[in-house]
């Protein structure tokens, strides 16, 4: 194989560290960016590291960082995108990136529809996929039209959950608020409203581990390159965070699913989709598609389906030969996330520390961001998620 195309990450979290790092060891050179605080926690020794302008906010800047970094290269490199934001970033301007970079992404009308929750929830009902009933609230008038409609508990969350990150205090947001009754909700909604449009959503029974997260890579052609799953034992923060705890598992009708979902999308490039098993009628309820890696990427890597190194051998033109086998029982672990989501369940009595310790032993593991090699991205983000803690107390 070829590896002498170099590789730009932008993303510096522990999913663009999974990136590098996949890369790093084939012997590519790679590039990696991220905005200030992000580089200053996540930069890397097996990369060349940089600040970056802001997706969201610094648009034009950054479509003129990265042409002028694109013009340096031989051969247009390959463009990886490690978060919602640079995401929509690249896909908006595709046709400027593409002059200096090689990268592959849905139709822009698909990754909009993926990134608003709104229009997710459309994509499925369309296509008959079982999913939790939704209201989406413009208004208090509508709000009080539905209100009855409503069971609870439920959760509100923003339709746009970047556009909602930037307006609101990071100390306030989370990805979903649990309601318990109408007058909470009306509270809820009076107060979050100022951040961005909101929806209200039914919440599907069962705990985090009935949730089965799926990876896939189609290629131009919608040929599955790469596909492969994990549950989630964990999430940070509880119930409706991130993965913090994952395990590697095989369920061909998760990924039945998953991979039909897709095609009848004509989902091209890489893409997350999430399904919970709901325990009242043994259905699997679509959750979210995210358009890029996940961020249990060392996790893909340890399973034998490095979606990473695949998309570089397709976007490259070597012609990859597909991976849809996994290795089995390897549990991936982001040990700070973990270690805070437990601390909050033993606050609420939902977890002991001996519960959480069994949890955590057993069989192979990978941690999100450790590596004996490169140890300092694991330290600063363990550094910065308790120092984090202490300010919001």
């Amino acid at each position: 194989m070829q590896h002498d195309i170099p590789a730009v990450v932008l993303d510096l979290s522990a999913t663009g560290i999974g990136i590098v790092r996949s890369l790093k060891e084939k012997g590519i050179r790679v590039y990696a960016y991220d905005t200030k605080g992000k580089y200053e926690i996540g930069k890397t020794w097996h990369a060349t590291c940089g600040i970056c302008p802001n997706p969201a906010s610094e648009e034009e800047e950054l479509l003129r960082f990265l042409t002028s970094i694109g013009k340096n290269f031989a051969e247009k490199a390959v463009l990886y995108a490690g978060s919602d934001d640079f995401v929509q970033f690249i896909s908006k301007y595709r046709t400027e990136l593409s002059r200096y970079y090689r990268f592959l992404l849905p139709e822009h009308s698909l990754v909009e529809a993926v990134l608003d929750k709104r229009l997710t929830y459309e994509l499925a009902r369309k296509h008959n996929i079982p999913c939790p009933k939704t209201f989406v609230i413009h208004d208090e008038h509508q709000l009080e039209q539905i209100i009855h409609e409503v069971t609870f508990p439920c959760i509100l969350k923003p339709v746009y959950s970047s556009d909602f990150r930037k307006r609101i205090d990071h100390r306030l947001y989370k990805k979903a608020i649990m309601v318990e009754q109408a007058s909470e909700l009306r509270e809820g909604y009076l107060f979050y409203r100022q951040f961005g449009e909101l929806m209200i959503q039914e919440v599907i029974p069962g705990n985090e581990a009935c949730i089965y997260s799926v990876k896939t890579f189609f290629d131009e052609q919608m040929n599955v390159i790469g596909v492969w799953m994990n549950q989630k034992i964990h999430q940070f923060p509880p119930h409706f965070g991130s993965t913090a705890l994952a395990l590697s598992v095989r369920d061909e009708e998760v990924v039945e699913a998953c991979v039909s979902f897709l095609n009848e999308l004509q989902f091209k490039g890489l893409a997350i989709t999430e399904f919970k098993k709901d325990p009242r009628d043994g259905k699997l309820k679509f959750i979210e598609i995210n358009p890029r890696i996940g961020l249990t990427q060392r996790l893909s890597i340890a399973c034998g389906v490095d979606l990473a190194y695949l998309y570089y051998l397709s976007l490259t033109d070597q012609n990859p030969s597909p991976v849809n086998r996994q290795k089995e029982g390897i549990k991936w672990v982001y040990l700070v996330r973990d270690f805070l989501s437990f601390r909050q369940k033993q606050k609420n009595g939902e977890m002991t520390f001996t519960e959480w310790i069994k949890c955590l032993s057993g069989g192979e593991k990978v941690e999100a961001l450790f590596a004996w090699d490169d140890p300092l991205p694991f330290v600063r983000s363990f550094t910065s998620h308790l120092r984090n803690l202490w300010i919001r107390k």
